[in-house]
């Protein structure tokens, strides 16, 4: 039977998916937020 606390203890995440979280996370990407802000701030200056 596979002892997963020992397993946890092995586990370690591979380079590829630190890279790519730092990727994701450093990457400023408009998202309906950013969308939605700049409709109401232009709503707002027409006004």
């Amino acid at each position: 039977m596979i002892n997963f606390d020992e397993e946890i203890k092995k586990f370690h995440p591979s380079l590829e998916v630190d890279e790519a979280e730092d990727a994701i996370y450093n990457n400023n990407i408009t998202d309906m937020t950013d969308i939605l802000l700049s409709m109401i701030k232009e709503r707002e200056e027409d006004k």
